[in-house]
């Protein structure tokens, strides 16, 4: 008897949670990425801590739809102090047999820190799926939300998820 109350109990709570509208985002795919080239925050010089970054950057997918993918992008970004904003990206998705590419809708982030040293960029957005064939035509039309954290000097980890 006991038993059945708990799960009656627990079923109860599901079904509660499930309809009070929580969303989860799945994810789409991770990539591991590395910046290619210099990538160092120019000073605009209208006021302190204002800043632009361009970065160039080249990646491997590691995780879901994009594993085994390689992914090329290229970001530009306003630093004012230790937050950031994404002024303009594009990224081109490449798998055997499927490639899509993506606009950045929105973006912003902070920097992150380690032992008292930048260490990258800690944001998120949206971006939109511009074009997509073959093995990701899945994607085409589709808005993604997208996340990075810095994992190294120069190096980041990139996952999109479904909106």
């Amino acid at each position: 008897m006991a038993k059945r109350m708990l799960k009656a109990l627990i079923w109860s709570a599901s079904a509660l949670i499930g309809s009070a509208g929580i969303a989860h985002a799945d994810m789409v795919g991770r990539y591991q990425c590395t910046i290619v080239g210099p990538s160092v925050p120019e000073p605009v010089g209208d006021i302190p801590d204002h800043a632009v970054q361009t970065a160039q950057y080249s990646c491997v997918g590691i995780d879901g739809l994009f594993k085994g993918a390689i992914m090329t992008g290229n970001a530009a970004i306003e630093w004012q102090g230790g937050k950031s904003t994404f002024l303009a990206a594009s990224t081109t998705h490449r798998t055997p047999g499927g490639i899509a590419v993506a606009q950045l809708l929105e973006g912003t982030g902070a920097l992150a820190m380690a032992e008292g040293k930048p260490l990258g960029n800690d944001a998120a957005g949206k971006a939109a799926i511009r074009l997509a064939s073959g093995a990701l035509a899945s994607l085409s039309g589709k808005t993604l939300k997208w996340t990075t954290k810095p994992v190294g000097f120069n190096r980041f980890e990139q996952s999109y998820y479904s909106e």
